[in-house]
C-alpha cells in the first residue's frame, strides 16, 4: 500500500527538436513532491486517447499548471488570437473536460495560472486575451528581461475573500502578496465558481468551485515559485497534499472492503 497520493500534473505538448514531447516545469513537480508531500506523475496531453475515467481511477489529486501557451478561443467563444500567439490544441483537449471530470467525481484539484484560465473556461467562463489592454486594468505581465527571482517576486496585493478558503489559508488575512506574470486573465467568472481574491484593478486572481467535494482552488499567480518560503504557497501546498491524502485514504478503505466483500 502506498504511503503517499499520487498527484498527476498536467504536461504541455511541445516540440523537443523535431519530436512532439510532453513536459511540465520542474518547479510545479518540486512544490506537489515537497510542499505536497505527494507522488509526482506527469500526465500527457493526449486527450481522448486516455479517458478521463481512467486517469482518475489511478490518480490521488490533479495538478493544472501554468504554460507558455493560451486556452484556444474558441474553447470560450472568444474572437481569433493575434498573430503568434502560442496554443496547445492537445492540451485544451485533454484538461478542460478531465478538469470537470476530476471535480465531479470528488478529486481534489488545484489549477495555476493557465491551469486556473482552464479551471474557468471548463465551467463556461471567458477570458480577457490581452489584461493590459483592458480598459480600467492593469498589466499583470513580468518583464521577460528581469532574472527569475525578479519576474517571480511578489509584485501587486490581492483582497482575500472574506470567509473564503484562501482567507482561511491565509489564516485570516484579510490581504496578500502574489507574483504576477500573466498576459490573460477571467474575464466573465464561470458558472459554479466563486471569487477567492481580487487584484488592486479588480481582476480575479483566485476562484474556488462551489459545493466541490474535494479542495479545487485556482489561482491566477505562481505559488510554486519558492513555495516554502511563503507562508500563503505553503499553506496552498500543504492543504492540497492532505485533501489527496483523504481521499487516498478513501480509496484504500474501498478497495479493501470491496475485497472483503468479494472473499
Amino acid at each position: 500500500m502506498r504511503t503517499k497520493p499520487l498527484v498527476g500534473i498536467s504536461a504541455d505538448r511541445t516540440m523537443i527538436g523535431a519530436h512532439p514531447s510532453h513536459v511540465a516545469g520542474e518547479k510545479y513537480i518540486a512544490a506537489i513532491v515537497d510542499g505536497s508531500q505527494a507522488l509526482a506523475m506527469l500526465l500527457p496531453a493526449l486527450g481522448e486517447r486516455q479517458s478521463a475515467d481512467d486517469v482518475l481511477a489511478t490518480v490521488d489529486g490533479l495538478l493544472f499548471t501554468g504554460s507558455y501557451s493560451n486556452v484556444e478561443p474558441r474553447r470560450y467563444g472568444g474572437h481569433a488570437s493575434a498573430p503568434g500567439t502560442l496554443h496547445d490544441a492537445a492540451r485544451d483537449a485533454t484538461t478542460l473536460p478531465l478538469l470537470r471530470a476530476a471535480i465531479a467525481a470528488g478529486v481534489p484539484v488545484l489549477a495555476v495560472c493557465r491551469g486556473f484560465q482552464e479551471m474557468n473556461v471548463a465551467f463556461g467562463g471567458t477570458l480577457h486575451q490581452c489584461v493590459h489592454a483592458v480598459a480600467g486594468l492593469n498589466d499583470h505581465r513580468e518583464n521577460k528581461q528581469d532574472e527569475l527571482d525578479v519576474q517571480y517576486a511578489p509584485s501587486h496585493s490581492i483582497t482575500l475573500t472574506r470567509g473564503g478558503l484562501l482567507q482561511r489559508l491565509a489564516g485570516g488575512a484579510n490581504e496578500a502578496r502574489v507574483n504576477s506574470l500573466h498576459g490573460q486573465g477571467v474575464e466573465r467568472l464561470g458558472a459554479g465558481l466563486m471569487t477567492e481574491a481580487t487584484a488592486p484593478d479588480g481582476l480575479i486572481e483566485a476562484a474556488s468551485v462551489k459545493d466541490a467535494r474535494a479542495f479545487a482552488l485556482g489561482v491566477q499567480w505562481h505559488p510554486e515559485w519558492r513555495h516554502a518560503s511563503d507562508a500563503l504557497s505553503t499553506a496552498i501546498f500543504r492543504e492540497f497534499g492532505e485533501a489527496c491524502r483523504d481521499r487516498m485514504r478513501t480509496r484504500a478503505g474501498y478497495g479493501a472492503a470491496s475485497a472483503a466483500t468479494q472473499t
